[in-house]
């Protein structure tokens, strides 16, 4: 087996949608989350997101802290079951770009892997719908009753990423200067950071500011922006942030 990898990032990434904004409104729909809290809670934080006056973490961290207390002492087969059929109904929704290069990939040998900040159950099955290699992604712990106990395992931060691409690199005995990665926020910089072949998908604008911070990982960074049917590949260095 080849010993390059592609990491991939999941949500705006692969996906347009995030993915745990489809699971949380899946929830609401079958009870498991009370409607007012989409729409007193979430809602606002995605309004502004959505006029882009507002924070894009903000809004996922509001649905992240309703699902963790949602999903403490539910039964983890309950979320394993509309998880699958998020992924049914959604994993066609995906970038053209990013879903040629998961092709590519599988054709050159290449693992393929996901790396992402969504609950673990939503990512298993994007990993098999794509007939991935192998995947992280967010763990809501399970306790021996069966439900979830209310920790959690994050995978949506640098740090969290970093460790899990070493993690990955010494199972599969790959060679990280030779692989691949793919993200579009800041969480994602250091899965960029350590491979040879790092592409910024969709970027957003902090992810841009810190790649030109950069110096090292500017000089290796590809850039492309997708809109419509036309995919843009953009240099770095004629990029003025407005």
């Amino acid at each position: 087996m080849s010993r390059i990898a592609a990491f991939f990032d999941v949500d705006g990434t692969i996906t347009r949608e995030g993915l745990i904004s489809e699971l949380f409104r899946k929830m609401v729909r079958y009870e498991l989350i009370d409607e007012s809290k989409w729409h007193d809670e979430v809602k606002p934080a995605f309004t502004n997101w959505n006029r882009r006056v507002g924070d894009y973490d903000h809004y996922l961290q509001k649905m992240v802290d309703i699902y963790l207390d949602t999903v403490k002492n539910t039964e983890a087969y309950l979320i394993s079951h509309i998880a699958q059929k998020v992924i049914e109904q959604t994993y066609e929704r995906v970038y053209t770009y990013t879903r040629d290069r998961l092709k590519w990939h599988r054709q050159q040998g290449h693992r393929v892997i996901a790396i992402s900040g969504s609950p673990m159950e939503l990512v298993r099955e994007m990993a098999k719908k794509y007939e991935m290699d192998d995947f992280k992604g967010t763990v809501y712990e399970i306790g021996s009753d069966g439900t979830y106990s209310g920790v959690i395992r994050p995978m949506w931060d640098a740090k969290n990423k970093r460790q899990a691409i070493l993690e990955m690199a010494e199972k599969h005995n790959l060679v990280l200067d030779d692989s691949y990665a793919y993200g579009d926020t800041s969480g994602d910089i250091s899965m960029l950071d350590l491979v040879g072949k790092p592409f910024a998908i969709n970027p957003t604008r902090e992810l841009i500011r810190k790649i030109m911070d950069h110096e090292t990982l500017r000089q290796k960074m590809t850039i492309i922006v997708e809109r419509k049917d036309v995919t843009y590949k953009l240099d770095i260095d004629c990029l003025d942030l407005i």
